[in-house]
């Protein structure tokens, strides 16, 4: 199993992933606070640090202009690109400020338009976002999958294994086709030939390959 980019937000924690001794675990601002009171100490923690009052000490840390471009998150995420990391685990961004969640999915874009992976983690439900590819989900997943588009368009979308099947689609940013479909028990994989999609589901990140 390859190493992963764990990044902790202020947002609602899930702690669903443990990460492991060969992940790079980076704290966004106010995720330091939770990391260090679940006993894990970050390898880098970046952000303005509006949230958590003030910078940590720490050995490796990035400190921002509240005023900038990025979220503290697009920040976090930047440094485990530089860094050459494929898979990111992403908790505490889901929750709180709806604009905040919104960015978070884009984010999400964001990575896989970098030819990488990324995972976000809530309590009921997680997200990810493919480009010009497929993910699996193993057999046993239970509930609803959404599928949207993150651009204008999504050509060539397949779903299989679920309850409303799919087959060369096109999804848009206009119209929500791809909403409350479900699993069925099944194995069960979200195609897409041309653009980008942001998948929601219900339960943890459990019923996919990291």
């Amino acid at each position: 199993m390859s190493a992963r980019c764990y990044i902790v937000g202020a947002g609602d924690y899930s702690g669903l992933y443990q990460p492991g001794k060969d992940d790079f675990i980076i704290a966004a601002d106010a995720g330091f606070t939770v990391l260090i009171s679940g006993g894990v100490t970050p390898d880098m923690v970046v952000g303005d640090f509006d949230s958590l009052g003030s910078a940590p000490a720490h050995p490796l840390i990035e400190i921002s202009k509240a005023e900038k471009d990025d979220t503290d998150m697009m920040l976090a995420v930047k440094q485990g690109l530089k860094r050459g990391f494929k898979t990111f685990i992403i908790d505490g961004g889901l929750g709180g400020r709806m604009d905040q969640t919104y960015a978070n999915f884009q984010i999400l874009t964001f990575i896989a338009r970098n030819c990488a992976r990324g995972i976000l983690l809530g309590r009921d439900m997680c997200a990810t976002a493919i480009k010009n590819g497929t993910i699996e989900f193993l057999p046993g997943a239970t509930g609803y999958i959404s599928v949207f588009s993150a651009g204008e368009r999504a050509g060539g979308v397949t779903l299989t294994g679920l309850k409303y099947p799919l087959r060369n689609a096109e999804l848009t940013n206009g119209y929500p086709l791809g909403v409350s479909n479900e699993f069925t028990g099944a194995p069960a994989t979200v195609t897409v030939c041309d653009g980008t999609l942001i998948i929601i589901w219900t339960g943890g990140a459990d019923c996919v390959e990291l």
